[in-house]
């Protein structure tokens, strides 16, 4: 999982100013061995293409920057937490459906 195309990767140290600098965000909770997590992470990917600049998507992987994990109470993965403007408005557990993460999404976006 890179921080190529539309996806950002984010870590523990610019996470808070990540999600306060942009409107609406989700950040998608993940680690390597987690099957869940790769299964979602195309999802993401068309997602973040489809929303173009209304929603911003960034990844955090859970094992490298656990601080924010802890901070967010992620307990499993895949987690997608949603912020807006700095906020969090709603979080998602487990893998989900492209159609019902969008219903969510436009919620917020």
């Amino acid at each position: 999982m890179g921080a190529n195309g539309p996806v950002k990767t984010i870590t523990d140290s610019d996470f808070e100013s990540f999600v306060k600098s942009h409107g609406t965000v989700v950040v998608d909770c993940w680690a390597p061995w987690c099957g869940p997590c790769k299964r979602l992470e195309p999802i993401i990917d068309a997602l973040a293409t489809e929303y173009g600049g209304k929603v911003t998507f960034a990844k955090l992987n859970t094992d490298e920057n656990p601080a924010t994990a802890m901070k967010f109470g992620v307990m499993s993965i895949p987690t997608l937490l949603v912020f807006k403007n700095g906020q969090r408005v709603d979080q998602v557990v487990g893998l989900m459906p492209k159609e019902q993460l969008k219903a969510r999404f436009d919620r917020h976006a």
